[in-house]
């Protein structure tokens, strides 16, 4: 239902069966966006809103110790991040993103852009679909109307500044640009459910999937002291306190690398995957799948399953060390695998590295009150933590001068 609701006729690299069509969106999507020189030409835009953020954050916290809302400054940060990739500016301006208009303004882009729930009853039971079951389907034509209109406006602002010249040749060109660029070339493959396809599917895979992987990463660093007393030594040694991390930096912080795959591995941010479909009859390990058959993968219990981890349950970001650049295989795929794993899990990388070392560098944490953080968590389409996570800020010592020129 959500493919047939959701997209543009299934033109986009989740949705979209294999074929000549896929093939040309994953080309597009791995080359054109997510290769690694696309993203070397847009690390600026990446850190220049983390340094963003770490002005906000030392604002509030330059005083006194301060309390800050950490979920809400990750998903104000991943949003910012990837709505300058797609479009050339922020969702939410610096000047408010410490106001109610600001939290508003990121309120109403969750609305449109975050991802929904992609299978449901009515999959399972076609019935259901035809009788409106809880009127999902209705949910979803309005949520589509919705994203179609705002995605709309976006186009048409880019399309009528390039028609303008107003966009400086020269600048880092926005995804959508990109998109009209390769339409010259490709007229019939790059329509306009294409275009707005490939950033749906930016603006929606890209920001709440990170931003809860960083709120579960500072949540396990918070309730093990050792763990991010450890990360913060290596930050100190290999980037010292003379300058902010960058982008080239993080090759050198491995134990950091590492502290992000376990949190992956314990708290999968997409825990059964995305579904996937049979297009043919075949038999694995035994069983015979009939063509058409949805199938889910449950990550998050193959990544607790002892007869493959030691200590399963157990935060331990050296099991990681340990494996030391080898080949993890079929037991460890936080973004999938095969021909239809994420594409973004460098970028996604990237981000959340950048962002964790920046906090971490510039700022001392701890947890709420003496309690541990709050662990629970939704087990839905997406793993979020029950109670978003708060912690206490304070500047390092060290970093309060560069963080004051910022």
């Amino acid at each position: 239902m959500a493919g047939d609701r959701l997209t543009y006729n299934c033109t986009a690299p989740v949705w979209a069966p294999y074929g000549h069509l896929w093939r040309n969106l994953r080309r597009v999507s791995t080359i054109e966006i997510l290769s690694h020189i696309s993203l070397q030409k847009s690390s600026i835009i990446r850190e220049e809103e983390v340094y963003s953020l770490l002005r906000q954050v030392f604002k509030v916290s330059n005083i006194e110790p301060q309390k800050v809302d950490f979920k809400y400054f990750c998903t104000l940060l991943v949003s910012n991040i990837m709505m300058r990739m797609v479009a050339g500016k922020p969702c939410v301006g610096e000047e408010f993103a410490c106001m109610d208009v600001g939290k508003k303004l990121l309120k109403e882009f969750k609305e449109v852009y975050f991802p929904s729930l992609t299978v449901n009853i009515c999959d399972f039971f076609p019935i259901l679909r035809w009788v409106g079951y809880k009127g999902l389907e209705k949910k979803m034509i309005r949520m589509h109307r919705k994203r179609d209109e705002a995605l709309g406006r976006l186009i048409e602002e880019i399309s009528r500044l390039n028609n303008d010249n107003i966009i400086d040749v020269e600048k880092k060109r926005t995804l959508i640009e990109t998109l009209f660029s390769l339409r010259k070339s490709e007229p019939e493959f790059f329509s306009d459910e294409v275009i707005k396809s490939l950033t749906l599917m930016m603006l929606i895979a890209g920001t709440e999937t990170t931003a809860t992987t960083m709120e579960w990463v500072m949540s396990l660093l918070l309730n093990h002291p050792e763990v991010l007393q450890k990360v913060k030594a290596e930050i100190d040694s290999q980037v010292g306190c003379e300058r902010l991390i960058n982008e080239s930096d993080l090759a050198k912080l491995p134990y950091l690398r590492c502290v992000i795959n376990e949190t992956f591995r314990l708290y999968p941010t997409v825990p059964l995957l995305l579904p996937h479909c049979s297009s043919a009859d075949c038999t694995v390990g035994g069983f015979h799948i009939p063509r058409g058959t949805i199938m889910l993968v449950n990550a998050w219990s193959m990544h607790r399953d002892p007869k493959l981890w030691e200590e399963p349950t157990k935060f331990k970001p050296e099991r990681f060390e340990e494996i030391n650049g080898e080949r993890v295989g079929f037991k460890f795929f936080p973004f999938g695998i095969g021909r239809r794993a994420c594409p973004g899990d460098s970028m996604a990388m990237r981000v959340m590295s950048l962002a964790l070392g920046a906090f971490i560098q510039c700022f001392d944490w701890e947890m709420v009150g003496k309690e541990m953080v709050d662990m629970t968590s939704s087990f839905g389409f997406l793993m979020a933590k029950t109670k978003p996570l708060e912690a206490v800020c304070t500047p390092c010592p060290s970093m309060t001068s560069i963080l004051s020129q910022l």
